[in-house]
């Protein structure tokens, strides 16, 4: 009778113990948590999408300028609108600048008088450089968030939302001209 009423104890303790609270090792999200992982996951840290740093990496510079036609079958120059790798790196590189800037209370670079600027002024032979100052840059974005006290964050916490799914916009357009362009590696996340 014991043993059948042990067994019964313990098949009643196995069948409620996931119904039990789990005890977590993990502390509860903040806002700063939440905003610094989704900086890293638009950075360098693959979760669900592909981030920056995968998606540019391994490009020559005349793969960074490549821009594909505006239309299937069209030889001729491309519309206005449609930008090269190298072209949306170098408004990433821009706009993470600008905004880091504000946000550390420093002096921004002046805006330009068009957004267009912020995309068609990359330079081809600067092309290593802008992938250097971009990592740099996303990864001064992650450390100002860490350093920074809750009131600070919670303030400008749209801002740094809006720099995470700006950057993630960006990322996905460069894997699908790296895609048009045959450059790209399924391997690295996108199929």
């Amino acid at each position: 009778m014991r043993l059948k009423s042990a067994c019964v104890t313990l098949l009643a303790l196995l069948l409620l113990a996931p119904l039990a609270p789990a005890q977590s090792s993990q502390p509860k999200p903040t806002l700063k948590s939440i905003l610094l992982e989704q900086l890293r996951s638009t950075h360098n840290h693959a979760e669900w999408f592909v981030p920056i740093n995968t998606a540019i990496a391994g490009l020559t510079p005349e793969q960074a300028s490549w821009i594909p036609p505006s239309s299937p079958g069209i030889t001729h120059n491309p519309a206005p609108e449609d930008h090269s790798v190298g072209m949306l790196a170098y408004h990433l590189l821009f706009w993470n600048t600008d905004a880091l800037a504000k946000f550390k209370g420093e002096k921004a670079p002046p805006d330009p008088s068009d957004n267009t600027e912020t995309f068609n002024n990359f330079d081809a032979a600067n092309w290593p450089e802008t992938v250097r100052k971009l990592d740099a840059v996303l990864t001064a974005w992650e450390q100002a968030v860490e350093a920074s006290d809750d009131a600070k964050i919670a303030a400008n916490a749209k801002t740094i939302a809006r720099i995470g799914a700006h950057n993630a916009y960006h990322t996905g357009q460069i894997i699908i001209i790296r895609k048009l362009q045959g450059s790209w590696d399924p391997s690295k996340g996108v199929k």
